[in-house]
């Protein structure tokens, strides 16, 4: 398993910082979990299911 921290997560998906929270708060983007006291991370391969479902709800050949 990969973990991504924010700027990782931030340059793979084009999403801004305050994007990434609103959507996390609204429940459409994979939470983040933490690391340390003041560190959060993503797994990647959770930020990668949820941008190819993205993907697919454009374009339903994309498995």
């Amino acid at each position: 398993m990969k973990i991504i921290r924010l700027k990782e997560l931030t340059a793979k998906t084009g999403l801004s910082r305050s994007t990434v929270y609103e959507l996390i708060a609204s429940d459409q983007f994979p939470k983040q979990f933490p690391l340390g006291p003041r560190c959060v991370g993503w797994v990647e391969q959770e930020v990668d299911d949820w941008l190819t479902e993205k993907a697919a709800k454009r374009n339903p050949t994309i498995h």
